[in-house]
């Protein structure tokens, strides 16, 4: 395996690492900067966020699930890269002295990338771009307060990276597979069924570094430019799998506001910008973030082996838990979402409300025609093992008139259509009366109330 890229502006070659090699490990131990850290080692605490620029721009990831071959034609920058070539440090380096914003330190260096990759994208939305960063001594307001001041100030030419002059070999071998088209892929893969597939490793990078497994064959598809295409016509949302989680919600926000809010609340910013969608809804997760949204939003899948090609509705793609519609050697190339009004409400329920796992997740298509329900449909995660349809309160919303007692009555269906677990997140009873809560806060939204949690005050 063949590695080229540029690390804070110098090109470097590497060969001989193992596919599953992560950027944080090669960096401190090989490369001997050790200012990227290691906190969790699984992309949620940000001190080891690097800054990574290729043709989809400038963006902060998480290096400790980062594989070396996700990185092969990109440009890198660590902590050590944020400050100028001759040592003078960059705009947000000097306000994080000025304004006391570190305290032990360790996740300084994580801070300071992120606030540059924003500074440089001239991104003012701080705690959303910093929201993956944590700080145990709690010092959130002065490194606010420091990316503030840093925003009057101009980027710095040293931070415009240009990694298009790389020459780009082949770096596949008989274990690694980096396809240059999707036909490529199709073809490798139907092949090879038994590889893993990598797109943005938010998933598999834990298996390498929480379950300690390492996969023997993997094929990288985040850089398939067919699988990173978009397309919005008046009858529906194409989607590529490959598309990240940051692009996505980028696009639902226009179409359904509360999709994109869902998203905005997807992991951190580090992991929206590596997760892919495609990845998202092929990992067969119960508790995934978009598959309940695109189940109300009746979203087709697209699927391909070789050259042969299905459609079929998300729903049905998910048979068990952790047994999903997938035949051997076929992959998630796309997802289509029918266009129409915007009704969709999503509800994610956590312990914490940024950057955490949902304990349920809730949404709501539901269509009034002259004050009667028209059409309904309602899709949680959290509630069973796949994602899953509430069939049973959709029956008891048809055909009714939309008021609270219709309202109560669908409520008391949803003990027939979940049996939900206990586990750490929330109990059985808490899930089923959480659920219905959640179809009574439609309810009251829809009558104008005002209900976001963010947004109410005494």
């Amino acid at each position: 395996m063949k590695v080229q890229f540029l690390l804070n502006g110098e090109t470097v070659h590497i060969e001989g690492q193992p596919a599953t090699r992560t950027l944080l490990d090669w960096l401190r131990e090989d490369r001997g900067l050790k200012g990227t850290k290691e906190g969790c080692n699984e992309g949620d605490c940000g001190a080891c966020t690097v800054m990574v620029t290729d043709d989809r721009g400038t963006r902060t990831v998480n290096a400790c699930i980062l594989f070396l071959p996700q990185i092969h034609g990109k440009a890198i920058r660590t902590v050590e890269g944020i400050c100028g070539p001759d040592g003078q440090p960059h705009p947000v380096q000097t306000h994080m002295v000025d304004k006391h914003a570190s305290q032990c330190g360790f996740c300084t260096p994580g801070f300071v990338v992120s606030m540059a990759v924003a500074h440089k994208n001239g991104r003012k939305d701080f705690d959303d771009q910093m929201a993956g960063n944590l700080c145990r001594c709690t010092g959130y307001a002065p490194i606010i307060r420091a990316a503030k001041a840093a925003a009057h100030d101009p980027v710095p030419g040293w931070m415009n990276d240009d990694p298009s002059g790389i020459r780009i070999s082949d770096t596949s071998d008989d274990r690694v597979f980096l396809p240059g088209s999707v036909d490529e892929f199709a073809d490798w893969y139907v092949k090879n069924p038994d590889a893993t597939i990598v797109a943005g490793a938010t998933d598999v990078g834990l298996w390498v570094t929480k379950r300690l497994e390492t996969p023997e064959k993997l094929a990288f598809v985040g850089g398939i430019g067919d699988l990173r295409e978009t397309h919005v016509s008046t009858e529906a949302i194409n989607i590529g799998a490959a598309v990240t989680v940051t692009e996505f919600g980028q696009l639902i926000t226009e179409h359904h506001p509360s999709f994109g809010e869902l998203i905005r609340r997807y992991g951190s910013t580090q992991v929206r910008n590596s997760a892919t969608l495609g990845g998202n809804i092929a990992n067969g997760s119960p508790i995934g973030d978009s598959p309940p949204a695109l189940i109300a939003l009746n979203a087709k899948l697209h699927l391909r082996q070789g050259e042969a090609r299905r459609v079929i509705a998300l729903e049905d793609f998910y048979l068990e838990y952790g047994k999903q519609d997938r035949l051997p050697g076929e992959f998630v190339e796309g997802v289509e979402i029918p266009r129409q009004p915007d009704r969709l409400k999503c509800y994610k329920l956590t312990k914490r409300f940024d950057q955490d796992i949902s304990a349920v997740c809730g949404c709501f298509v539901i269509s009034i025609q002259n004050g009667v329900v028209a059409d309904a449909r309602i899709a949680f995660g959290g509630m069973a093992g796949t994602p899953q349809r509430a069939s049973e309160v959709e029956t008891a919303l048809l055909g009714q008139n939309w008021n609270r007692a219709t309202v109560d009555v669908a409520c008391t269906m949803f003990s027939k259509d979940f049996s939900p677990l206990s586990d750490m997140r929330a109990s059985a009873q808490y899930r089923l009366q959480t659920a219905q809560n959640m179809l009574l806060r439609y309810f009251l939204e829809d009558q104008g109330m005002a209900t976001q949690v963010l947004g109410v005050s005494a």
